[in-house]
């Protein structure tokens, strides 16, 4: 049973993703919050698998919330609910630690996919989405590559190179004649070496750290 903490400033909106929640068989409500203190304080009480974490709230945001949740060291990811795909606060929720965003439109059964899919440890953005958001608010990137980029082979910075435009690890086997099997690898190791949670925190880190440049490599 995968454990689900709302937060939502608006009470209509947590009972609608209630309902859903309730009704897809393999989920649990442990709890909703109307603001991002309400939620750190529940996520420590229950320690839930997932927080669908609106951006937007009074009090405390969002990505303050998701930045406190993130710093707890617990398993429960943040998965932030916005209604524009190029907000701000969508930008700083994922460098805070959120493992993916979704709109508020969604349709349930993807609302529900996301969910599950965060809960095993995966991001649910994809990549290139994520990439639009970070030329949008990165600007040209350090002077200097991130010192962090020298425990990488230089195997492991070229497929970081490719997550961060966007590429699925069925491309980027094929871009790089190597088994999917492989890259999949390549990738854990490249998350263990540089202390990132997943993807969606690789393409970050791919853009501040210097390796991708807005516009291209």
């Amino acid at each position: 049973m995968i454990r689900v903490l709302i937060t939502d400033d608006q009470a209509l909106v947590r009972t609608g993703f209630r309902m859903i929640l309730q009704n897809a068989g393999d989920m649990a409500v442990v709890g909703e919050a109307g603001d991002g203190g309400a939620a750190v304080a529940q996520v420590r009480e229950h320690e839930p698998d997932v927080v669908l974490m609106d951006v937007r709230m009074p009090m405390m945001d969002g990505v303050e919330a998701t930045r406190r949740i993130v710093a707890l060291g617990l398993a429960t990811r943040v998965l932030v609910l916005t209604t524009f795909d190029l907000d701000e606060y969508v930008y700083a929720a994922l460098r805070a630690g959120a493992s993916g965003f979704l709109l508020k439109d969604t349709l349930a059964p993807d609302l529900l996919s996301a969910i599950r899919a965060v809960s095993r440890g995966d991001a649910i953005v994809a990549p290139s989405v994520t990439r639009r958001l970070l030329e949008r608010h990165v600007g040209t990137g350090p002077s200097g590559p991130d010192p962090r980029l020298t425990t990488l082979t230089e195997r492991e910075r070229e497929v970081l190179g490719l997550i961060a435009r966007g590429l699925s690890n069925a491309e980027i086997a094929a871009r790089l004649y190597l088994s999917e099997g492989t890259v999949k690898t390549h990738v854990s190791r490249i998350l263990a070496k540089l202390g990132l949670r997943d993807r969606v925190q690789a393409v970050v880190y791919a853009y501040e750290s210097g390796l991708v440049r807005t516009g291209g490599f």
